[in-house]
């Protein structure tokens, strides 16, 4: 009887050894706190916290992409590790500055303008190290479960009575083209009726040019004529 007792035993221990070994990477190593989790809560902030694990290096970088209803614009670094700033990318931003000790865990605070409206938000996050290591904490729940590495997740409660989404914050203007030069642009607006029309007129102008001396050479010659025809009749009389 004791013996089946130390079986039954050992066998739960290991059931209980096996469980736990698969609960383990479930574990959430990201995780993210609001100071008001509610849909449309506006000037909230964010707490964000990963559990350092590697051994041998600490923690340098995290990329947070942002979930639909929040752009890059309405978030801005509250608070962070000294030497730390953040940057905003296309789909999210970066926080990050000077590695931290080997096993200190990275803690940040960011504001975010408005929360959307949903029942719960996802910040997928990518950490790096100083060693060049990467942790991804993306996965999102599936079927109600979560996965193995999964995404910091904030559940909200409904929004407040007469809470409406407020306008989005104004995007970074496009850098403008370079202005085109004088020259260029006469370049660029030239066709070839106003070229054929130019060098109809400078063809007209030769011309003219032509007629014109070959006229005064006439009157010339003409003048001179004259003026010989009158002096011989002049010496013809006298």
């Amino acid at each position: 009887m004791s013996t089946n007792l130390r079986r039954a035993g050992l066998t739960g221990a290991a059931a209980l050894t096996a469980v736990l070994a698969l609960a383990g990477p479930a574990a959430a190593h990201a995780e993210v706190e609001a100071d008001k989790a509610q849909a449309l809560a506006e000037n909230v902030t964010l707490t964000f916290v990963s559990e350092a694990e590697s051994a041998s290096a600490g923690f340098r970088e995290m990329r947070v992409v942002l979930p639909e209803g929040i752009t890059p614009a309405d978030v801005s670094l509250d608070k962070a590790p000294k030497g730390w700033s953040l940057k905003a990318t296309t789909d999210g931003y970066v926080v990050g500055g000077p590695a931290l000790k080997t096993g200190v865990d990275a803690e940040y605070r960011v504001k975010v303008r408005q929360l959307p409206d949903a029942d719960e938000v996802a910040f997928k996050t990518v950490e790096t190290y100083s060693d060049g290591e990467i942790s991804r904490w993306i996965e999102l729940p599936k079927d109600g479960e979560e996965g193995e590495q999964p995404a910091p997740l904030l559940k909200l409660k409904a929004a407040a009575p007469g809470a409406t989404p407020i306008a989005p914050s104004p995007s970074a203007s496009p850098t403008p083209s370079p202005t085109p030069s004088a020259e260029a642009t006469s370049s660029a607006t030239a066709t070839p009726a106003a070229e054929a029309a130019d060098k109809k007129d400078d063809d007209g102008s030769s011309t003219g040019l032509l007629v014109g001396g070959a006229i005064a050479v006439v009157l010339v010659l003409g003048g001179g004529a004259w003026w010989l025809t009158r002096r011989r009749a002049s010496a013809t009389g006298g």
